[in-house]
């Protein structure tokens, strides 16, 4: 099985199936001289882990993170980072009647048709689970990022469920609010009318869709490069790998459509030097009027702020009376998928968005020269750190 590594320098390699004995991941490419520990990793975990709210699944998953490689204390070394999260409240035995019978709408079917096997407890690599090893390593990736001497942030909450949209929100709005309630909505109104419409398809035996809107700031211009490595293609495809992904855009997205080149064109002025604070950019650079584009133009950042959104099906997991087809018997049968699932996936999903744009803006920041990719402190050649190990025999 192919596809398990995202990113160019930054590499993230991850293993592990929903009821495997544990998740992990590798992370290559990571500077030397980043202070890192189990901690730092462990507050994004906590974000997505299951069983936050009564509006997400009751499976209790502690999702404690131990670093095995690639630390010298409390500093990374530029070798590889490895990270194990281990499961330990799996249930596979009410797995048992989908391993010839396929769950509607999931990837039982198709990774059986594959492979001529899967792993069938809990979807196996299929599941959602297998994120976690995403933020685990888009939190090493965040701490470089704070780490060096550019002012990256990346914010994202949930903008959308089912029929229920928020209202637009500023950047501030997201810090502030997005984490102070269940859904991770910026709004606090639309979140409490968001997580009333949750438990009633909960109630009802079903799930909902909705989506997660982001927003990257600080990001120097001149990231990217053109056609097939641009950086709407490359942060296209690290969102649409997010697992009930359907869709991917940036700035004005599928409203681009319906609105004519001069009203989408960013017109161009001169940093005036106080008028856009939210622009990476000097004072008498050219900046666009505007952000139609979503901080992108020609595949290339343009120093503003990167602004999309992912939209996520309804989880496909739901207590109502299905049918499905069995190989093995040559019957088709009712089945009604028990266990522990969410009723809706924005709101663990945040924290996953978070990681694929804060992995895909270092990859290019790395790739572009920008971040060293040897080591943060930028000396190359110099052994004497701050942060190289001390003899023993010298103390």
């Amino acid at each position: 099985m192919n596809g398990n590594r995202f990113g160019r320098l930054f590499q993230v390699t991850t293993y592990g199936e929903s009821h495997g004995p544990a998740m992990g991941v590798t992370v290559s490419g990571c500077p030397a001289g980043l202070e890192l520990d189990e901690e730092r990793i462990q507050r994004e975990l906590d974000r997505r882990k299951p069983g936050q709210s009564m509006i997400t699944t009751s499976r209790g998953e502690p999702d404690e993170v131990v670093i095995n490689s690639g630390l010298q204390d409390g500093y990374t070394t530029g070798t590889p980072i490895g990270m194990v999260i281990q499961n330990k409240d799996a249930r596979s035995g009410k797995y048992e009647p989908y391993v010839t019978a396929p769950r509607p709408s999931h990837g039982d079917y198709t990774y059986s048709a594959k492979f001529g096997t899967r792993n069938w407890g809990g979807g196996g690599r299929s599941s959602a689970r297998e994120t976690v090893n995403w933020v685990a390593a888009g939190a090493v990736a965040e701490a470089v990022l704070e780490q060096s001497e550019y002012d990256v942030r990346v914010k994202a909450h949930v903008n959308r469920i089912g029929e229920i949209e928020a209202p637009d929100v500023s950047f501030d709005q997201l810090l502030k609010h997005s984490e102070e309630n269940e859904v991770r909505c910026g709004d606090p109104e639309t979140a409490e009318r968001m997580r009333e419409a949750i438990e009633q398809y909960q109630k009802e035996g079903d799930s909902i869709g909705g989506a997660v809107q982001f927003e990257a700031r600080g990001v120097p211009r001149g990231l990217g490069a053109p056609r097939f490595d641009g950086f709407p293609a490359r942060l296209g495809q690290a969102l649409l790998s997010v697992p009930a992904t359907t869709a991917f855009e940036f700035g004005l997205g599928r409203e681009a459509a319906s609105v004519t080149g001069s009203e989408r064109n960013d017109d161009w002025t001169f940093d005036d030097g106080e008028s856009h604070p939210e622009i990476v950019s000097e004072e008498g650079d050219p900046v666009p009027v505007g952000n139609d584009h979503g901080g992108l133009q020609g595949g290339i950042t343009t120093g503003q702020p990167i602004t999309g959104e992912v939209t996520l099906h309804a989880p496909t997991s739901i207590p109502k009376t299905q049918r499905t087809a069995d190989w093995e018997t040559g019957e088709e049968k009712e089945i009604q998928v028990v266990g522990r699932h969410d009723p809706s996936l924005p709101p663990r999903a945040v924290p996953v968005v978070e990681a694929m744009v804060n992995l895909t803006i270092l990859d290019f920041m790395l790739l572009s020269g920008r971040i060293n990719p040897d080591r943060l402190d930028d000396r190359p050649g110099e052994y004497d750190t701050d942060y190289h190990p001390s003899s023993p025999e010298n103390e």
